[in-house]
């Protein structure tokens, strides 16, 4: 089975990885590199819900010409 949650540009991952435990840190959840199992499903969900709330945020911005 693979994985629907591939970086696209494999450049990116690194920086992904980083944005990842940015929002994880504003938000106060204990995410660590590895293994996350111990997280609920609410924690994760709430990183990437995030995660995507600022992407578009920016995309916005880039947009507006700002």
């Amino acid at each position: 089975m693979s994985s629907r949650n591939r970086v696209e540009v494999p450049e990116a991952k690194e920086a992904m990885d980083r944005f990842k435990m940015e929002v994880a840190s504003e938000l106060g959840v204990p995410l660590k590199q590895g293994y996350n199992g111990d997280l609920t499903s609410y924690q994760n969900g709430s990183v990437g819900g995030h995660m995507v709330k600022k992407m578009i945020q920016e995309q916005e911005k880039m947009m507006a010409g700002k």
